[in-house]
């Protein structure tokens, strides 16, 4: 596992021992981030279900300002941590749910120009994940979110204030890419 592209390309990245996390491929990281713009917009970068931080670090890569990660996991966290400073990189970690970072992230009124999810396939998270950035807002008015899960799970998330706007299927991995609503003044 490496940095695809920007000023790290080519970093190797410490990888996980089990399969307790399950990192994005360097294929699909490259191909999810070559759907973003080439002039990278995103100052902001949050990785949720972090892992390894690949793809935070990828997102600082390419232009990213600033990277928060988040992850519940003592091994993702160690992982995180190795790969920042393989990189030379410094970036916000917190050990912790994401639902109470997202929490968090909203009383303090922050907001991201980059949301990346990626939760265990097998789970309710990516929808829950989903619908706490709705009802919170910390997308960024600019902002896109690139949520990755399998193929087998459906994007189902009640979402007033986000839509689809990109989908993309690799193998059993599907990418979903989601931006706020546009509101018609009429």
């Amino acid at each position: 596992m490496r940095i695809v592209s920007g000023r790290f390309k080519g970093k190797r990245l410490t990888s996980p021992k089990g399969m307790d996390i399950r990192p994005t491929s360097d294929k699909v990281r490259e191909s999810i981030f070559n759907i973003l713009p080439r002039e990278f917009p995103f100052k902001r970068a949050l990785d949720l279900f972090a892992g390894t931080g690949a793809m935070g670090l990828e997102a600082l890569s390419r232009g990213a300002e600033e990277a928060t990660f988040v992850d519940s996991g003592v091994e993702a966290i160690s992982l995180i941590r190795k790969n920042l400073e393989s990189c030379g990189a410094e970036a916000r970690i917190y050990k912790s749910s994401v639902q109470a970072s997202l929490k968090q992230f909203s009383r303090k009124g922050e907001k991201f120009d980059l949301i990346i999810i990626d939760p265990p396939y097998s789970s309710t998270l990516l929808r829950e994940a989903l619908e706490a950035i709705d009802r919170d807002a910390i997308l960024a008015d600019e902002g896109v979110i690139v949520a990755e899960t399998t193929k087998r799970m459906a994007l189902e998330a009640d979402l007033k204030s986000l839509e689809l706007f990109d989908e993309r299927r690799y193998g059993d991995t599907v990418v979903y890419f989601l931006k706020n609503k546009v509101v018609s003044e009429n």
